[in-house]
């Protein structure tokens, strides 16, 4: 998210309140007249892009504080939540998981029975 229309148009303000403000007290009653006229507008533009980044802001803290940690921390580094060796969010390690031999004979019978048969070459 870019603030760089809050920051202009903060700029604008501002300097268009010290023109105003100075060509009210050097009697310069045209540019007193125009800067007056265009200071409204800028101002309420700085306050809705105001209002709209802390809107932004918040909901953005908002989603964050509801989401588990777990989820906050493989967002930020998707590759490296487990240091890449099978340890977990804690540090420990995770006890390997491989399939029973029994599971992988049956797998591949069930397999083969569903095959038509033919190979390519």
């Amino acid at each position: 998210m870019s603030h760089r229309p809050l920051v202009l148009v903060s700029g604008l303000t501002l300097g268009d309140y010290l023109l105003w403000n100075w060509s009210l007290s050097a009697n310069q009653d045209v540019l007193a007249l125009i800067s007056g006229l265009t200071l409204p507008a800028l101002a309420i533009a700085f306050i809705w892009l105001l209002m709209l980044d802390l809107g932004r802001l918040l909901a953005r803290a908002g989603r964050r504080s509801r989401e588990p940690v777990g989820e906050r921390r493989r967002r930020v580094a998707p590759g490296d939540a487990h240091g890449g060796r099978g340890e977990s969010v804690f540090g420990r390690h995770a006890p390997a998981v491989s399939p029973a031999p029994e599971e992988d004979a049956a797998a591949a019978r069930d397999s083969s029975a569903t095959s038509p048969g033919k190979l390519a070459a």
